[in-house]
């Protein structure tokens, strides 16, 4: 049994090898907005992820793009052997979530002497790159 869980372990090891991570925290915009910018990338190619992300209009794209050469440098780190991965365009975005972060809480004067709260949002990215993987073609033989 132990043996099963040491082989499961080295799978594990594996497959960690050829993922990246790449985390921004406490980004100072809603999660709302840059959730709308995420869902454009995620399962996209990275090369083409940055293009998408370099003409974007809105502002969470630029620290997104950042985010992504971050994520793309860590995978280079871990896989320098397989460079040309890259340039294939086999890596992608495998996953990227966007969850809260802190809400800073602040005071607006309202009318007739009141006060207003004003929630300012922030959140947390994390991008998990991966590659895809080529299927090679089975050749049977036909006698």
């Amino acid at each position: 049994m132990g043996s099963r869980k040491r082989d499961m372990a080295e799978r594990l090891k594996e497959i960690k090898k050829q993922t990246a991570i790449a985390k921004l925290n406490d980004i100072p915009t809603s999660p709302r907005k840059m959730r709308l910018v995420a869902d454009i990338i995620r399962g996209v190619e990275v090369n083409r992820a940055l293009d998408i992300l370099k003409y974007s209009k809105k502002e969470a794209a630029i620290r997104l793009e950042k985010l992504v050469r971050s994520a793309i440098a860590n995978w280079e780190a871990k896989n320098e052997a397989d460079r040309k991965e890259l340039e294939n365009g086999n890596v992608y975005i495998k996953s990227i979530m966007v969850g809260p972060g802190r809400t800073l809480k602040r005071i607006r004067t309202a009318p007739q002497g009141r006060a207003a709260r004003i929630l300012k949002r922030s959140n947390h990215v994390t991008i998990v790159l991966d590659t895809k993987k080529t299927v090679q073609p089975v050749i049977t033989e036909e006698a």
